[in-house]
């Protein structure tokens, strides 16, 4: 019986020869296996390079459907979960005054404040950690009555 994975059919026989690999050097981690794997199924991009990264996505869902047994990952992801701080305490409620803020008054509050400042508090909100700023950035924050209200970030296009 044949299993389709990343666009490719893995018939029984290369299932069973990933399970030899995996079992012939149990330690070894996930990306050597994916690697080998694609030598000895002679898997190669257009190019000429293996095609590892298929071959890791092949190999996990092979190993979600109970096919091969993976070692445990070695390096787990980042926590993208929300960490409290003293600015996620319930402030005040804010009352609307009719009056909009200018954007003068922000890029003046901006000037004064070093980016240090700023970019201190923006890390130290309540906000998903999963896409951090890389690069060239701008970090901005928006005041309502002297309280934070809201972060906004821009990273340099990748």
């Amino acid at each position: 019986m044949s299993h389709r994975y990343c666009g490719r059919d893995f018939p029984a026989e290369e299932i069973a020869l990933i399970r030899a690999l995996i079992a012939e050097d149990p330690p070894r981690s996930r990306a050597a296996l994916s690697r080998l794997t694609c030598q000895a199924l002679a898997w190669h991009t257009a190019n000429g390079g293996l095609k590892d990264m298929s071959a890791r996505v092949a190999m996990l869902r092979m190993h979600n459907d109970g096919l091969i047994t993976l070692p445990p990952p070695r390096n787990r992801r980042p926590d993208a979960r929300v960490r409290l701080s003293a600015l996620s305490d319930p402030q005040p409620r804010l009352e609307a005054t009719g009056r909009r803020a200018q954007t003068t008054d922000l890029v003046a509050r901006a000037a004064q404040s070093p980016i240090t400042a700023v970019e201190r508090t923006h890390r130290a909100l309540p906000l998903p950690r999963s896409y951090p700023l890389a690069g060239a950035q701008l970090r901005y924050l928006v005041y309502a009555a002297e309280q934070p209200v809201a972060a906004l970030g821009f990273g340099a296009a990748a």
